[in-house]
């Protein structure tokens, strides 16, 4: 370890433990975890807090088996995944496992090979855990809280690498929404090459990824349509810089609905999916791009080809970012240009509450639990 003083780090922390794939149940508070020592490369964090991602509670539920075909939100997904793999990246997950990759800490200690000049600084986690003799290889990827463990506790160590210090009068609890939701949405953005020139749909757009897509849409100087509930269009309105357009995500007839309108939509930001998933092809303009990072309505959808191949579109898919595009969100929330929405926050020991009203998905943003009193 560094020189840095552990006196005040104690032996065993607090955590919620993943025992298995299945219901909330699963979620186990446990109060004698051993604080985890860091390895060579690696920082131990005190965690101020985590904030919750469809990841965590789609490994949960069991929902990344092939075998499943229900929505997010289905709570047989465990019954109908049987002994199928059930890993975000097609593997069977190894339990037990402290899930939570949105870490917002501090660093209270290194590892011997570590950068020093992270101790006592205030930390944010990129989620991507890489093989750094070969840092954008896709096959060399795991995930924070899925190939190790996460920020669902008191402490967790992470290669020092991964950590990125944030200069922010912004609470940590706010911060720790950041993470997987806007380093997704900003991946999106960088794979569908959006410009100012273009006019972007972001459904689902009052989650915390579709929320963080109108933001850093708009921050490129692009034109946003954001369907979302009617309900949540004020929220969604007050954000700064906010959408151009807010659709009512009920409305029967989508591309009608798009097409009543003077925008003609060149880029879909798509994490629904679901049965309206074919209108989103039926709006884009031609050579339109197509990018999506999440099927939370359902991952089966009915193609009509017709519309790929005689309007040119090109499709994309979005999970494993580089490593820069997580440090650029950070710079962007230091320098004021887009700000993270907090929806609500919960202690860390009321985790199965929070993933409930996650689930639930009335809020707008993101929701957080608090894992230790500072920060």
């Amino acid at each position: 370890l560094s020189t840095m003083s552990t006196a005040g780090v104690p032996e065993v922390m607090k955590a919620m433990v993943l025992v298995g794939h299945g219901g909330l149940d699963k979620l186990v508070l446990k109060e004698d975890v051993p604080v985890p020592k860091p390895g060579p490369t690696e920082a131990l964090v005190k965690v101020h807090a985590c904030g919750l991602n469809n990841t965590d509670v789609n490994i949960r539920t069991g929902w990344y088996a092939r075998s499943v075909t229900t929505d997010t939100a289905s709570a047989v997904a465990a019954e109908e995944a049987g002994e199928d793999p059930a890993g975000w990246g097609g593997q069977a997950f190894q339990f037990p496992r402290i899930q939570g990759a949105d870490i917002a800490g501090t660093v209270v200690a290194v590892g011997a090979d570590a950068d020093g000049v992270l101790l006592g600084r205030r930390v944010l986690a990129d989620t991507w855990l890489r093989d750094w003799d070969d840092p954008l290889n896709p096959e060399k990827m795991g995930y924070v809280g899925s190939e190790a463990d996460g920020g669902f506790a008191e402490y967790t160590c992470i290669d020092y690498r991964n950590l990125v210090s944030v200069e922010s009068e912004l609470p940590s609890v706010a911060l720790a929404t950041l993470s997987c939701s806007w380093s997704t949405a900003e991946g999106m953005l960088v794979r569908a090459d959006v410009g100012r020139e273009d006019t972007v749909l972001v459904t689902g757009a009052s989650g915390g990824v579709g929320s963080a897509l109108v933001q850093l849409a708009k921050r490129r100087g692009a034109k946003v349509l954001a369907v979302a509930s009617k309900s949540k269009h004020d929220r969604l309105a007050a954000m700064v810089p906010a959408a151009d357009l807010l659709i009512d995500r009920s409305v029967e007839d989508l591309a009608a609905a798009v097409a009543d309108t003077p925008f003609k939509v060149t880029v879909v930001a798509d994490v629904v999916g679901g049965p309206a998933w074919p209108q989103l092809l039926s709006i884009l303009q031609r050579r339109g791009r197509y990018v999506c990072s999440g099927a939370i309505a359902g991952p089966v959808v009915q193609l009509d080809l017709r519309d790929l191949y005689l309007k040119d579109l090109t499709l994309l898919g979005s999970t494993v970012v580089a490593p820069h595009v997580f440090r650029d969100v950070v710079r962007y929330v230091e320098r004021g240009e887009v700000a993270p929405l907090l929806a609500a926050s919960f202690p860390l020991e009321e985790l199965r509450d929070a993933q409930t009203a996650f689930v639930d998905k009335k809020h707008v943003g993101n929701i957080a639990v608090v894992c230790s009193g500072d920060g």
